[in-house]
Order: C-alpha cells, then sequence, then structure tokens
C-alpha cells in the first residue's frame, strides 16, 4: 500500500549504508513504493521510483545513503557528535522487521522491557522500577525529547566492566528516526550516542538502520556490532509478535503506565502531524 501521508512523504529516509550498497542494480522499498538503486563503476549513485522519470533526491550521511518521495523542508536534522573526530562511527547493519516501522521507534523509547527482553545487559531484576521522566514536544524544533531518564543496567555499553545506573536521553527528530544519549563509561562529561533509523517498506515491514557514535577506542568494530545486533535481534523477537503489527492510534487501545510518558508524548505528535502510514488508522 502507497503511502499517502504528505506528513511521511516529507521526510528523509535510509535506503542502506553507502559503502555496502553493491554496483549494479538494487531493489527496495520505500512508503509502499517499489524503488531501483543503480552504483555505477565510480560509485555514483541513482534512486528512482517506479512512478516517476525523473532520479530522486539523495544525501549521503551518518553512513548512509538517504532519499525522500516528497518534499522536505530542508536537510537532515542536527547531530554534531557525528562530526566529532574522536568518536568512532558504527555502522551496524541492516535488519528486516516484520513490523511497523512507528512501533519500533517506540519499542526503542521504552525502557521498561529493559530487564525482561534484554536481562543481564540492559537491566535485571529486581530491578525493574522506570522512575519519573520528563517527555515533551519541543515546539521550536518540532521533536519529541524525553528526558532525566534513569536505569541500572548490568552491561550499560560493550565497554563497560561494571553495573551501573545509566543516564538516558531520547530524542525523536522525525516519525521514522531516533535517537538516544548514554552516560558513556570512558568519558564521564560525554555522552554516547546510539542512533536507530528506520527504513519503511510498507506498513507493517520495515528496515531498521542502527548506527552508534561512540567514544571506545578498546572494542574492535566488529565486537560493537555483535553486541548492537544482539540487543536489536531480542527486540526483532518481541516486535514481530506485538498484535496488531501496525501502531495502535484510538483512546484507550492500549493501556499506558506512568513508565509510558514517551510513547505518550510520541503519538500525540504523529496525531498532530497526521501520520497514519504504519498505525491502525489506515484501516479506519
Amino acid at each position: 500500500m502507497r503511502c499517502s501521508d504528505k506528513a511521511a512523504l516529507d521526510q528523509w529516509y535510509p535506503l542502506g549504508t553507502e559503502k555496502e550498497i553493491a554496483f549494479g542494480r538494487t531493489n527496495t522499498r520505500l512508503l509502499g513504493t517499489a524503488l531501483t538503486i543503480d552504483r555505477a563503476v565510480d560509485g555514483a549513485l541513482v534512486v528512482m521510483a517506479d512512478d516517476s522519470d525523473q532520479p530522486l533526491p539523495i544525501i549521503n550521511r551518518f553512513g548512509l545513503v538517504w532519499t525522500t518521495l516528497g518534499e522536505p523542508a530542508g536537510g537532515l536534522f542536527a547531530l554534531p557528535e557525528a562530526d566529532e573526530e574522536d568518536r568512532r562511527v558504527v555502522n551496524c547493519g541492516s535488519v528486516m522487521v516484520r513490523s511497523s516501522g512507528l512501533r519500533i521507534v517506540e519499542n526503542f523509547l521504552d525502557m521498561a522491557h529493559f530487564p525482561f527482553v534484554h536481562t543481564d545487559i540492559l537491566g535485571a531484576e529486581p530491578h525493574t522500577e522506570v522512575m519519573h521522566y520528563n517527555a515533551e514536544i519541543r515546539r521550536d524544533v518540532d521533536e519529541v525529547w524525553a528526558t532525566n531518564c534513569q536505569f541500572f543496567q548490568p552491561q550499560a555499553a560493550l565497554s563497560a566492566t561494571d553495573g551501573i545506573m545509566t543516564d538516558y536521553i531520547y530524542r525523536v527528530m522525525t516519525p521514522f528516526t531516533t535517537l538516544l544519549y548514554k552516560t558513556c563509561p570512558n568519558s564521564a562529561n560525554r555522552w554516547d550516542v546510539i542512533c536507530l533509523f528506520v527504513q519503511p517498506l510498507d506498513p507493517n515491514r520495515c528496515i531498521a538502520h542502527p548506527v552508534m557514535f561512540l567514544i571506545d577506542d578498546v572494542s574492535t568494530t566488529t565486537e560493537l556490532v555483535h553486541f548492537q545486533q544482539l540487543i536489536f535481534l531480542q527486540d526483532r523477537i518481541i516486535l514481530e509478535n506485538q498484535r496488531p503489527l501496525l501502531l495502535p492510534m484510538e483512546p484507550r487501545a492500549e493501556i499506558p503506565t506512568r513508565a509510558d510518558a514517551s510513547s505518550i508524548a510520541y503519538r500525540r505528535w504523529l496525531k498532530e502531524k497526521g501520520i497514519t502510514y504504519g498505525t491502525t488508522a489506515m484501516a479506519a
């Protein structure tokens, strides 16, 4: 099903890691539209939609290739940490998930599942309480933020040696892109940055592109990728078994708790924008 939401069309979306896009032609999808990516011998890329004879615009950023089916107001969101020379930029591959891309973003914002899904890594019993935090729609930048988030984690990062109380800040830049700033075990006054950029193929199917910007001069790239993929594949099991696969938008369709403040703000923000693609409102 093709997307008709202007608010969803007028965004930038990742298509894959720039270095891993094959030479020749690659077929993919975005918002229900079939795309082709042609890579020439010199590495030049051309992205075409099946309903157009004009190439789509491209941005190369964060190690990914981005495109749009609409008319975004500007370029990609700002992320100054991506340009800091001492950070490791780790592209963690692409993971297919049979779920709404909006479900994946919402799961990324949820701390309550840490002890039960990421046991002995991002959480563990009896430390199951999600302490009070602040969630808001920041009108000046049109983003959703959750601040003052804390959670005890047995292994907050690959380089962590002991369990610590980890500080988090969550940020949702567009309906299908989100990131978190979290306590950096290797630098007391800086944050690690973990991003999740989602390519919605169809309403109930997407590809997630995790990218990390880390202060870590100890771990190998392979170790970092394996650690992040372990976390995400644990999430995928839960996401693909959620019902409905689409994000519920009807009042009282799901009963929120105090721990769901970020989810409540996110859904309200989506409604304000008129986003229905990937939600149960598509069938309404």
